[in-house]
């Protein structure tokens, strides 16, 4: 998986806030009515999520995505890993409702 073309295609979304763009971790907050742009760009590179789902992370998945804050009920990881390499997308929706920090990350 090509980190920078997942990271071109996300862009082209609204998002409200910018935390981080580097070369290995994208953080921004998108706001509720521009989640299903983002969700239809994940699904492209990622398919469906990781989680939740039927299946349980393996353990070797839990502790990469553990290190970058984890993965809870309500919120939604897309994984992908090849070898040593592993990228992932955590979106955390906040309280209000209306806006989810997404994370966009290359292990």
């Amino acid at each position: 998986m090509q980190f920078t073309d997942l990271k071109k295609e996300i862009k082209r979304v609204d998002f409200d806030t910018l935390r981080l763009d580097c070369d290995n971790h994208f953080e921004a907050v998108i706001l509720k009515n521009e989640l299903d742009k983002l969700t239809v760009r994940l699904e492209k590179f990622f398919g469906s999520p990781a989680w939740p789902s039927k299946n349980t992370l393996s353990f070797e998945v839990q502790k990469i995505v553990d290190g970058y804050g984890g993965i809870m009920p309500g919120q939604i990881l897309y994984f992908w890993g090849k070898g040593s390499e592993s990228v992932f997308a955590m979106l955390w929706p906040w309280q209000d409702g209306q806006r989810t920090t997404v994370k966009i990350i290359k292990a």
